[in-house]
């Protein structure tokens, strides 16, 4: 079995971040149509730039893609979704911002709020035990691209090197970019996400997404809302 389910944060279906997004990766994980693209570069010069992002879909990593362990399955997963985001609430964490990191376009959260590496951790800890272990020549790959002991330490643990204290909150714009493409991509990413950048981010739901098989596309699964305080 090769397919894979995610954790990520996604902004609502109907959310004007989630519709830039997914516009500007040319691909809706959710709805599959896209109806409107940048206009200020061809789709298909974009879509050079962005093949890998666009295969994963707009999100933020929470718990990153994993295979289902023996004994358990996607059933399982989501009742455990559904306790989980009923017994937290959503919260604020700013205003996104554009940055490169390591050759890749993302929105980031500049400082990023203590509560939300927090959350990302507890989402890594508390549904660990759905992820099967990880292949090796899949850690062999993961190892050899430059990682510090400490993620070394995290990939053994947890099957990915970025989380807990390393984890660093980001929603992906682009592949690695080739230099004379940063600063372009960058000025046009600016441009098309004008209308959010100035609004703060909140981190109001989780949502389930699944690689059917190795290379596919991933899709959203299901949503689970996270309450509002005066909810609880």
């Amino acid at each position: 079995m090769t397919e894979r389910y995610a954790i990520y944060y996604a902004p609502a279906s109907n959310d004007p971040l989630w519709r830039l997004g997914c516009e500007w990766l040319g691909r809706d994980p959710a709805a599959g149509v896209i109806d409107h693209r940048p206009p200020s570069i061809e789709a298909a010069e974009l879509d050079s730039l962005t093949v890998s992002a666009r295969r994963y879909g707009f999100h933020a990593t929470m718990k990153a893609p994993m295979i289902l362990a023996p004994g358990t399955d996607r059933a399982e997963l989501e009742q455990a979704l559904a306790d989980f985001t009923r017994n937290h609430t959503a919260f604020d964490v700013g205003q996104p911002v554009l940055r490169l990191i390591d050759g890749f376009l993302a929105l980031v959260l500049d400082p990023q709020p203590h509560r939300l590496t927090d959350f990302a951790g507890t989402c890594v800890t508390v549904f660990e035990r759905f992820r099967a272990p990880m292949a090796a020549d899949d850690r062999a790959s993961r190892v050899s691209k430059g990682l510090s002991e400490r993620q070394v330490a995290l990939l053994d643990q947890y099957g990915y090197p970025y989380v807990l204290e390393q984890f660093r909150f980001h929603m992906t714009l682009s592949d690695r970019l080739p230099e004379a493409w940063k600063a372009p991509l960058t000025d046009l990413a600016t441009d098309w996400f004008a209308p959010i950048l100035m609004k703060p981010l909140q981190i109001d739901r989780l949502a389930l997404f699944h690689q059917p098989e190795a290379g596919a596309a991933f899709t959203r699964l299901a949503d689970f809302p996270l309450p509002s305080a005066h909810e609880l």
